[in-house]
């Protein structure tokens, strides 16, 4: 309540102590957001080491500290680096772990976000980076996001066992790692004591799955809204991989191509396609697979998806009609085939994608 004061100034006083109750309404408000956002560490709390490496990359250096930081004290999360001293990240920043290696001997979980690959790097990694891993005591859960997969395979922790990374670098993943079961398809991969997951925002999700495992889904619900993310995201980082449309050139099938393109909304079979190509079926099917690399029943499926992705992120057109807009029989051959390439069903991929109005 606000006290009047008689007299000549006692408009000036009420309009001080007005601010002064709402400066102190606002310090209070800011002070309960930063305790449900940064609770102390419970007496016993999980512990956590995040692992920043030289070239790391700041957006998800933070994601553990954000999640797992909004589960009420459960966990206590510290960054460290290989020796203890400030580390570059990848953009024009440093970053100063408050710990050294040293922290990871006594962490309950282990956290290396992603880093800048480059070819000489993911070859012959940090050897400091190798040691602060071996500090790691058995038992001891091993967490990577995106790119933090490379150390863990150049340590020889993912041998044997299926894992995943940034979808981008599964080559070259594969190649140098080809003892390791890569799914380029999945957004994190669980294998008890060692998850990995895919790219940037999959962090959220393994750190929320790390959450609902510990401590079940009404504790992880309450930490994604906490952190205004969904509780848990449908499908994998399939679909999220563009598949650019391979440009057609004046020659071969490339006409065709882009004679069928304006056509997707009709059935188009294989003779109808060499037919306009003015080649024999089986001369059409032999060189659209030299210049695309795709059957032409593939690719036309392919573009159908491409289109009908367009339409559920752009449109409110009902999944049936969006099925005979791009050319599928049924809005259950659509289901099958989305769910086949992205994961989803077609609901799920327009909550993911579509365009807020404002």
């Amino acid at each position: 309540m606000l006290a009047v004061v008689p007299g000549p100034d006692h408009g000036k006083k009420v309009i001080l102590r007005y601010i002064r109750a709402m400066l102190a309404d606002a310090a209070a408000r800011a002070a309960e957001l930063d305790r449900l956002m940064r609770p102390a560490p419970r007496p016993g709390a999980h512990k956590v080491a995040v692992l920043a490496l030289d070239g790391v990359y700041p957006f998800e250096l933070g994601i553990p500290h954000r999640v797992l930081g909004s589960a009420d004290g459960r966990y206590e999360v510290l960054s460290a680096s290989v020796d203890g001293r400030p580390v570059r990240t990848d953009s024009d920043l440093t970053v100063t772990p408050a710990h050294g290696p040293e922290v990871l001997a006594g962490a309950d979980t282990v956290i290396v976000p992603p880093y800048a690959v480059t070819a000489a790097s993911a070859t012959v990694p940090d050897p400091r980076a190798l040691a602060a891993l071996a500090r790691v005591r058995p038992g001891t859960r091993l967490v990577s996001i995106c790119t933090g997969a490379f150390l863990l395979a150049a340590a020889g922790l993912l041998d044997g066992r299926r894992a995943t990374t940034h979808w981008a670098l599964t080559d070259h993943f594969r190649e140098l790692f080809p003892r390791v079961e890569l799914d380029a398809d999945v957004l994190f991969v669980d294998h008890g004591d060692v998850l990995t997951s895919a790219g940037a925002a999959s962090g959220v999700d393994v750190c929320l799955h790390l959450v609902r495992r510990d401590h079940g889904s009404e504790v992880a619900n309450q930490v994604a809204r906490r952190c205004v993310v969904p509780p848990y995201r449908d499908g994998g980082q399939a679909q999220y991989i563009e598949r650019p449309v391979p440009p057609a050139s004046g020659t071969g099938t490339g006409p065709t191509r882009d004679w069928a393109l304006r056509r997707l909304d009709r059935p188009l079979s294989l003779d109808e396609l060499a037919a306009h190509a003015a080649m024999s079926t089986r001369t059409f099917a032999r060189r659209f697979r030299e210049e695309t690399g795709l059957s032409p029943g593939r690719w036309l499926t392919q573009q159908r998806l491409r289109r009908a992705r367009h339409l559920l992120e752009s449109s409110d057109l009902p999944v049936e009609r969006v099925a005979h807009e791009v050319g599928f029989a049924t809005a259950t051959s659509l289901r099958r085939h989305l769910a086949a390439e992205a994961g989803v069903a077609p609901s799920a991929y327009r909550r993911t994608f579509r365009a807020s109005v404002p």
